[in-house]
């Protein structure tokens, strides 16, 4: 049977009490020490994902790699993060995680995910140095992107249903929300 560890109220988490959380039914990540837990996603999120997938790996550049969650982001030891989809340096990639910043990560928008992917994890990729950070809500269908400005991101673009989105960074790419959602 896997479980959840019981951690001492008021503790702040760090990597190694993450490592000891058995439970796959749930995503878990780690925000400043503080436990975030997500259900599994859906049909319809794991499509998006699949394709999103599909689309930025012909165009991956040699030195970086893709790849779709569950994939543990690490940024520090009380900062885990698990994006729907990362773009790694493939030197920063162990055997366990990515070990250091991405260079894109994109989020899938669950109805349990909505204030996490659009507002915490964007500040805190922000705060970490990750270049890109793009948002596909799948109900829209949307897609937005963004470019870290500062200390923060900077839209780059939106786009919605049929419309094209053109994306220059982290390399040439183009896509439909539309195409991303449909049950074709």
């Amino acid at each position: 049977m896997e479980t959840v560890p019981a951690f001492a109220h008021g503790d702040r988490l760090t990597r190694r009490d993450l490592e000891s959380i058995t439970d796959e039914r749930r995503r878990y990540e780690l925000v400043d020490g503080t436990l975030l837990v997500s259900p599994s996603p859906r049909p319809l999120h794991q499509r998006v994902v699949a394709r999103v997938l599909a689309a930025l790996t012909p165009g991956c550049p040699a030195e970086c790699e893709v790849l779709p969650a569950p994939v543990d982001v690490v940024l520090d030891e009380h900062t885990v993060l698990i994006p729907d989809v990362v773009i790694g340096r493939r030197a920063d990639f162990t055997e366990r995680a990515l070990v250091g910043v991405p260079v894109l990560a994109v989020e899938v928008v669950s109805p349990s995910s909505r204030h996490i992917d659009r507002y915490l994890k964007p500040a805190t990729l922000a705060r970490a140095g990750c270049p890109h950070y793009w948002v596909i809500d799948p109900k829209a269908p949307s897609m937005s992107w963004f470019r870290l400005d500062g200390d923060a991101y900077t839209a780059v673009g939106e786009v919605f249903d049929d419309e094209l989105a053109e994306i220059g960074q982290p390399y040439a790419l183009t896509m439909r929300p539309s195409d991303l959602v449909s049950d074709y």
